[in-house]
């Protein structure tokens, strides 16, 4: 199993989903559904209680989570099993406040012991990474996956795709989560932009993409993108949460 995003492909689509939402014990059961229907790598969000970057969509399920739970060291013994089950890349995605509470090495330790091999921490200091972090992320083989909006220099683009060893984000926009993607004339040169540097990391969108046309729109100069509030909305106030997560990926990949 690799975190290795390759280059060449296409029209990747990622889930992201809140861990213990909309149950406790959703996580593992979700992650299997996801695959079974054609995902090609998950994000597992670990809840915050201040989830500032989030929209009313996940900050909610985070809530719920939260209430129901969830946390690190939950999270850890529920995917103790994860590889038995799940092949896809699975990365996990939250704030850096409970990763530190928790303990960077212990993270990342844990992360190594359950199969995961890349982190989404979207609020960890590039100059923090680099200068104190580093080793532990390349001692225990976890990837850190860095974070790129429009208003991003070229400079540090390229010392993003330097330091990659998976995929760079693309945010779609500097807006919370949950916002619809609106593809005007400067976010598709802001994507046509990205693609032109050719960097060497494959290059993934998120925030804002819903459907199949935004799905479409956001991965004509780039690998993929990644799906979160919509696909969290699924999962809220159904028993049947499971059975509604094959029909909603077909939409978006048919």
């Amino acid at each position: 199993m690799t975190t290795k995003i390759k280059k060449e492909r296409k029209h990747l689509l990622s889930i992201y989903y809140t861990a213990g939402y909309p149950y406790l014990d959703s996580t593992l059961s979700i992650a299997e559904e996801l695959q079974k229907s054609g995902v090609n790598f998950l994000e597992i969000g670990f809840p915050y209680s201040d989830p500032v970057a989030d929209g009313p969509t996940i900050q909610y399920s985070s809530q719920v989570a939260l209430k129901n739970g969830m946390t690190l060291s939950v999270l850890f013994k529920q995917l103790q099993s994860l590889r038995d089950k799940v092949q896809i890349p699975v990365f996990l995605m939250g704030y850096l406040n409970p990763v530190l509470q928790y303990g960077v090495e212990n993270f990342l330790k844990s992360c190594q012991e359950v199969g995961i091999k890349g982190v989404i921490l979207p609020d960890m200091p590039l100059y923090a990474y680099e200068n104190e972090f580093k080793p532990l992320f390349e001692k225990y083989d976890i990837s850190l996956v860095f974070l790129v909006t429009p208003q991003t220099s070229e400079e540090r683009i390229r010392k993003i795709d330097r330091l990659s060893k998976s995929f760079i984000y693309l945010l779609s926009s500097n807006s919370t989560t949950g916002k619809h993607l609106n593809v005007d004339a400067e976010t598709e040169a802001y994507f046509k932009r990205i693609g032109e540097m050719k960097l060497n990391a494959p290059t993934i969108v998120g925030f804002g993409i819903s459907d199949k046309n935004s799905f479409e729109n956001a991965v004509k100069h780039t690998n993929g993108a990644i799906i979160g509030s919509a696909f969290v909305k699924q999962l809220h106030n159904s028993d049947e949460y499971l059975k509604k997560i094959k029909p909603f990926i077909e939409e978006i990949k048919k």
